[in-house]
């Protein structure tokens, strides 16, 4: 059943000793703000969301290189793998192809793509209904630096690839937050269903579960809660601004950063018209 009460959500996380989200253009140091604040960035979620779906055996239009689970080794190899696809192609009908790639993958219709491939004569843009918005910490991040080096050469008769140096970032410990929202209307539009927003839902809840690497061990990336609000009506009864203030976290360690999870402390102020279809994950 297509979904037809607006929903929105909040996401709390704890890095403890890991780099969250490195950004390639500065020396994959973890992204911060001008002022200090940590962040995630959106497109970092949504890939992780894509990984958790993908695990719970969802099709998946944009697959990560080393997660394909179908063969394909290019976007355009794997929208052309679909018949009626080809034929909306060739028809230049974009209404016709947009239905079929959201019927067929669930990334396509919760967060929607651009169909834009070198060659074809007809692009293709889905607006879906799933916003994400980028991760902030609750306070400013402090980076730790280590350098590394390699201890074995790359090539034989190499003398200077065991010395090459590097560099490895960590935080000891921050909290980040981020909040998003499902819009009816366009819901309406890609297909995405009440059980769609049931697997967002998981995924959020799980959302680094099988998301293990070097820069993120085991454990050290962790969801503290997930607050679920579905509203009564399509258009909600609260803005999406509203109830992305509807949750406070207080520092109980300021003036300095938290250091701990006892140093934080969870305050709902979610509207009591809400109360009833909130749901609260604690991890």
């Amino acid at each position: 059943m297509v979904l037809s009460n607006k929903i929105d959500f909040k996401v709390y996380v704890a890095v403890h000793g890991a780099n969250p989200n490195g950004d390639p253009l500065n020396g994959n140091r973890p992204r911060q703000t001008n002022d200090g604040f940590g962040e995630i960035s959106d497109v970092a979620i949504k890939r992780k969301i894509r990984n958790r779906l993908q695990d719970m055996g969802h099709k998946i239009f944009v697959q990560s290189a080393d997660r394909t689970d179908d063969g394909f080794k290019s976007l355009k190899d794997r929208a052309d793998s679909i018949d009626a696809i080809k034929k909306a192609a060739k028809a230049k009908d974009a209404d016709k192809y947009a239905e079929v790639a959201c019927k067929n993958w669930m990334d396509v219709r919760s967060f929607g793509q651009v169909f834009a491939f070198k060659g074809d004569k007809l692009s293709v843009g889905v607006r879906g209904p799933v916003s994400i918005q980028t991760a902030r910490s609750i306070s400013p991040i402090f980076i730790n630096e280590m350098q590394i080096t390699k201890s074995v050469n790359s090539t034989t008769g190499d003398k200077k690839s065991s010395d090459t140096m590097g560099m490895k970032y960590s935080i000891d410990f921050a909290v980040y937050e981020f909040g998003g929202s499902i819009n009816v209307q366009l819901a309406e539009k890609t297909g995405f269903s009440d059980d769609d927003a049931e697997s967002i839902h998981k995924a959020l809840e799980t959302l680094f579960e099988n998301d293990e690497s070097s820069a993120r061990p085991a454990g050290s990336m962790e969801v503290l809660r997930v607050y679920w609000w579905k509203h009564n009506s399509k258009l909600g009864q609260h803005s999406p601004a509203e109830m992305n203030r509807a949750v406070e976290i207080k520092n109980n360690n300021e003036p300095n950063a938290p250091r701990s999870l006892d140093d934080i402390e969870f305050i709902d102020k979610t509207p009591e018209d809400m109360k009833e279809n909130e749901q609260i994950y604690e991890g």
